[in-house]
């Protein structure tokens, strides 16, 4: 095995804490929403470095280590894109403004950097001092792989189980906690008493999944190489990046519906990948008199074979079903009605308005829906209700806010959504199937 000297590793190390530095100074630390062409950008240049690092580690350590850091990374970047779904349940949940959604993804981001990188050391000794832990780790990722498949739960359930986790019960428990925020703070003043924000609680949360995070992907990356400084920088510059990535994708992550599937693949075949490992290195006296198995054994290549071209299937059946895109239209149409909808979320009257003609854009992609997408339309009763309340509340403020809208309102003829027709053809459901209730 390649030997890393201190030097390397104390200026990866240094590296890496400085674009993380960079990051917050320039990017994190004032609050702000980025725009696409902004969060393209910066997304382009991490995975740039990640990129040219792994042509670094090719010439300079061998194409062996370069081919497992590319592995790693890819399976690192991929689950950590599926943890953004979490993330953002959990800030919907806690109903973080925009603005400051940078700097709980930061937070995030450190925190799982640090958790991660004890995991890392831990597995790393284990392997080293006991070979069965190659069983253990296998079996991991093969139970995690099954969770995936599971069907998904409720969202309302799934919120609250992710808004609430252990840790943010024993904080709510033992300390004071506001319901309001007070800008970025994490402790505020409520009645005279001391307390913790919405956003000391999120954080909290988040810091708690990545614990879960961790769980599951190291075992993964070993799964891959065994060379610690491979699996550490291929899950740092993993998580670099990150931020920008949830806001240039944002709108697509509730698209890619079939990417949980293709995970279960990828951490099922390194679950198999691993205990094939064990039982060609066994050493546990109750598996075959603890000498090794004659089994075939995956390698790299092959992994990183299996990686990409399960991501490249399931990403682009994700982005060509039908029924994805019309799921992602639903969903993303009923978080920007209650987006617009909860003053506590977002109060400043500009952000409003946009948010408002995002959701009128959102409500013109749903009448473009083909039948079968509008068929998916008749089940979402709440969906209804909150676009009624919306083109309510919106034509209530502009009634109250003459002298803003001396011209009227400039959303004044946009087709709306027949709510009413579509709760029409709830009554006659043998009428439903391939029709458009607004014909």
């Amino acid at each position: 095995m390649h030997e890393v000297t201190v030097v390397t590793w104390a200026l990866t190390i240094a590296f890496i804490i400085g674009l993380l530095v960079f990051d917050f100074f320039f990017h994190v630390r004032k609050a702000h929403v980025p725009t696409i062409r902004e969060a393209a950008t910066w997304t382009s240049i991490y995975v740039s470095i990640a990129l040219l690092f792994g042509l670094w580690v090719w010439f300079s350590m061998s194409s062996r280590y370069g081919i497992e850091y590319y592995a790693g990374y890819i399976t690192e970047l991929s689950l950590s894109v599926d943890n953004l779904f979490v993330f953002l349940i959990i800030m919907s949940s806690f109903k973080v403004p925009r603005a400051h959604q940078q700097k709980v993804l930061m937070f995030g981001i450190v925190v799982s950097l640090i958790f991660r990188t004890g995991f890392i050391f831990l597995g790393a000794a284990l392997i080293n001092s006991f070979a069965w832990v190659f069983y253990l780790f296998g079996l991991i990722l093969l139970i995690t792989a099954g969770n995936l498949l599971k069907p998904e739960s409720d969202e309302d359930d799934e919120e609250s189980s992710e808004a609430n986790n252990f840790i943010i019960r024993l904080a709510k428990r033992f300390m004071h906690t506001s319901e309001h925020y007070d800008g970025d703070k994490w402790f505020t003043t409520e009645n005279g008493r001391r307390a913790l924000t919405p956003m000391a609680l999120v954080m909290l949360s988040i810091g708690g999944t990545d614990v879960m995070f961790a769980l599951d992907s190291i075992p993964a990356i070993f799964g891959l190489t065994q060379h610690t400084y491979i699996v550490f920088t291929a899950v740092a510059f993993s998580l670099l990046g990150l931020r920008q990535l949830y806001f240039l994708i944002d709108g697509l992550l509730d698209r890619l519906i079939y990417l949980k599937y293709g995970l279960a693949v990828i951490l099922a075949f390194i679950g198999v990948k691993l205990i094939l490992h064990a039982l060609h290195e066994n050493n546990v006296p109750f598996i075959n008199n603890g000498e090794h198995v004659n089994v075939i054994e995956v390698t790299t290549e092959q992994s990183l074979i299996v990686i990409v071209g399960t991501l490249i299937v399931v990403i682009a059946m994700s982005l060509f079903s039908p029924k994805g895109k019309a799921l992602t239209v639903i969903k993303n149409t009923r978080r920007h009605a209650k987006q617009y909808l909860d003053t506590a979320f977002e109060a400043d009257p500009a952000i409003r308005e946009r948010n408002y003609n995002g959701l009128l854009k959102e409500e013109d992609a749903l009448m473009a829906l083909p039948p079968k997408g509008r068929e998916l339309i008749h089940d979402e009763q709440e969906l209804l209700n909150l676009l009624d309340e919306a083109h309510a509340t919106h034509d209530r403020y502009i009634a109250a806010n003459p002298d803003r809208y001396a011209d009227g309102d400039p959303t004044a003829g946009r087709d709306r959504l027949d709510t009413d027709a579509y709760r029409a053809a709830l009554a006659h459901p043998d009428a439903l199937e391939g029709a458009n209730p607004e014909e």
